[in-house]
């Protein structure tokens, strides 16, 4: 049902400390959330949260992270893109990251960025959409447990 017509109003809106991430449509997260884990993120300055929510369920989420550096100007790092697949293909991931964009810019950011896999194809088409400017980079990852 990807791409089917919605009947119901998506609300997108800035997620805060003492929201919550119960009500959410399968598939939105990669695992189950911890509300531990939830209070200290949304309790966390630097971090941020933007979410379609249709009839009281989370369908869809942006979330990043802005932070400083001693030499430059504030960036917004954009973590993860998720829109449940049935509501995907209806402009809601482009409405979530224009408005995570847009948050950034409240805040002072001067840039944002986000990392996606080379087979990623609709990530690569969703960030293109907002005039994102491709880079090639090499990744790294250090496992610390």
């Amino acid at each position: 049902m990807v791409g089917t017509a919605m009947a119901s109003v998506v609300d997108i809106r800035i997620l805060g400390e003492g929201d919550a991430l119960q009500a959410c449509a399968n598939g939105v997260f990669d695992h189950s959330r911890s509300p531990e884990l939830v209070a200290e993120f949304l309790a966390d300055a630097g971090h941020h949260i933007v979410a379609a929510i249709v009839d009281g369920t989370l369908v869809g989420f942006v979330s990043a992270v802005h932070y400083v550096h001693p030499d430059k100007p504030p960036e917004l790092w954009i973590n993860e893109v998720s829109v449940a697949e049935s509501h995907r293909g209806q402009g809601i991931g482009k409405r979530l990251l224009a408005a995570m964009l847009s948050h950034g810019r409240s805040l002072g950011c001067t840039e944002a960025w986000v990392l996606t896999e080379e087979d990623n194809v609709a990530a690569q088409r969703l960030y293109a959409s907002v005039d994102g400017a491709h880079r090639n980079v090499v990744y790294f990852t250090f496992p610390l447990i």
